[in-house]
């Protein structure tokens, strides 16, 4: 093999993953068609999980002083331009303010990281920075992937190199993070099905140096984080992580119309540059298969969603880190077959439960768009009215795009193979989270008595909570889990706040902080844990 593992697209995905891949050890080769990280507009926030793994790779601090500065606000707002009082000011705190709410929140619904707004184009280069120091792992740009074929012992990928010369490279496995064209997909031969084409939008993107510090004009503060403008073109306004640029939304027929349609938004004389203006389309679509023999696929190669919500690269990202250990322990042998095969069993259902959520928090910006009327700027009783009625209908339904707690920290593997199943389960809620810890969910983050969360104590590999006063001796369960080769420890958790939070004396982690099993009392049945956490 020239390597264990061969991720094709160097995005936030794919770097995920190789950087989790390589900081356990195992050898990765990750080729990208582009030669370097591209400066084009796509994600722009990064959720409170999505930042919890990075806390969990060593990467949150490099993140966040790469990000949006921790004091803007996050505020959502629907106006009719920038220069007017807004319609409707959702408020929503900064990261600090975020980080001070969760650091006094401790019943665990609050996450070990709040949110980070961070635009994908400044998110990659830091990724890329931490992944080419890991020794284990290669990154190939301008390289091209063409084709594979693939037999019981590997997967061979023939590539274009950068001086147009072809070459082949053979791997363990191969896993598509390449987009939502992915070509690696169509290799393999698997489809994404569901809702295509739903509406079509020009996306540009501006470099705006003044607006920024020019918005709070009107009544009372109006900067923010997204501003919607209630027009019959959909046009949404974005500010980005440098303040300085700014994405744009709306169903435009031309280039040059967004320059103008952007004008119209800001309402002030402001010196711009369009950087960049591509079309695209609203998708609700998802794989049939994760999964096809040795080659894997991952992030929008498997699901498309609606930006609403925010659940797309987010999404992609839980991808990365489920199937991050999955592969190592298969590689190094510990992982039993069920092991990596749980891949597609345990993402598909949350790639299809976040397509809902998508859906869900899109509906609700289409319903007040609808109610939009061409006198919604006449000074007149009519006038007055439609702008009362959409306010009012916003102040309900938008709130769905930008509240999704429960899709972010309340996913649940259900059913899953690789966990201890006990029937029913608590209701999946896109908007509230409930801490649980039923098999299959998230481990809820409590602070501990010296001030850590209880997720900076949780070592790699499988881990055994024993909490509160419980003295119960689980050495056979450890002893169990090792038998296999399996890395495992045990954690004394005495803290009161932990023990009440969780409802259990004992709980058993995988590598990914999700709950495998949990109990009062010693398992009789070490074994059969044992067995099903590790795939066997």
């Amino acid at each position: 093999m020239d390597t264990d593992v061969l991720i094709v697209g160097a995005g936030p995905v794919g770097l995920t993953l190789a950087l989790d891949l390589g900081r356990r050890g195992v050898r990765v080769t990750v080729v990208e068609q582009k030669p370097e990280p591209a400066f084009l507009p796509k994600m722009e926030r990064c959720n409170a999980r999505t930042m919890e793994i990075f806390r969990r790779l060593g990467i949150v601090d490099d993140v966040r002083r790469a990000g949006l500065r921790e004091d803007v606000p996050m505020d959502v707002f629907v106006v009719l331009s920038l220069n007017r009082p807004p319609l409707l000011r959702l408020a929503y705190p900064s990261v600090k303010e975020a980080k001070l709410d969760a650091r006094a929140t401790n019943d665990g619904t609050a996450p070990c990281e709040p949110y980070q707004l961070i635009s994908q184009y400044t998110l990659e280069p830091v990724l890329k920075s931490f992944v080419e120091k890991q020794r284990s792992v290669t990154l190939r740009w301008s390289t091209d992937f063409l084709e594979l074929a693939q037999d019981r012992e590997g997967v061979t990928a023939t590539v274009r190199n950068p001086d147009g010369s072809t070459g082949t490279i053979r791997a363990a496995y191969l896993v598509g993070c390449d987009g939502g064209a992915s070509p690696v997909r169509h290799a393999i031969d698997v489809k994404l099905r569901g809702e295509a084409g739903l509406l079509g939008l020009r996306q540009a993107l501006f470099r705006c140096d003044d607006l920024f510090d020019r918005i709070p004009i009107g009544n009372g503060p109006t900067q923010g984080r997204h501003y919607h403008v209630a027009d019959d073109k959909a046009t949404f306004l974005i500010m980005q992580d440098s303040t300085r640029h700014w994405t744009l939304h709306a169903t435009v027929g031309s280039d040059e119309e967004m320059k103008r349609q952007f004008e119209k938004a800001v309402g002030i004389p402001v010196n711009y540059e369009m950087l960049s203006c591509n079309p695209w389309r609203q998708n609700l679509l998802l794989a049939d298969k994760y999964q096809k023999g040795r080659v894997l696929l991952a992030g929008d190669a498997v699901h498309l969603v609606i930006p609403t919500g925010g659940l797309g690269m987010n999404s992609g990202c839980g991808d990365a880190i489920d199937l991050a250990w999955k592969l190592e322990a298969t590689l190094k042998g510990w992982g039993g077959p069920n092991l990596l095969a749980s891949y597609e069993f345990e993402r598909r259902q949350i790639g299809d439960r976040n397509i809902g959520a998508s859906r869900y928090a899109s509906q609700g910006r289409r319903k007040w768009r609808s109610m939009w009327k061409p006198d919604i700027e006449d000074d007149t009783p009519a006038g007055q009215q439609t702008r009362e009625v959409l306010t009012m209908i916003a102040d309900i339904e938008q709130r769905k795009t930008n509240e999704m707690i429960g899709a972010e920290l309340g996913y649940r593997y259900v059913d899953s193979p690789v966990v201890m199943d006990i029937p029913g389960g608590p209701e999946h809620l896109f908007r509230d989270y409930a801490p649980n810890t039923w098999p299959g969910s998230r481990l809820p983050n409590v602070w501990l008595g010296d001030g850590s969360p209880i997720q900076d104590s949780i070592p790699e590999g499988y881990t055994i909570l024993r909490l509160g006063r419980s003295t119960a001796d689980v050495t056979p369960l450890a002893q169990a889990i090792g038998a296999y080769g399996a890395p495992v420890a045990r954690l004394d958790v005495p803290d009161r706040v932990a023990r009440e939070v969780y409802g259990f004396d004992l709980i058993l982690l995988r590598p990914d902080m999700h709950i495998v099993w949990r109990g009062n009392a010693a398992p009789e049945n070490a074994a059969e844990i044992a067995a099903v956490a590790t795939g066997h």
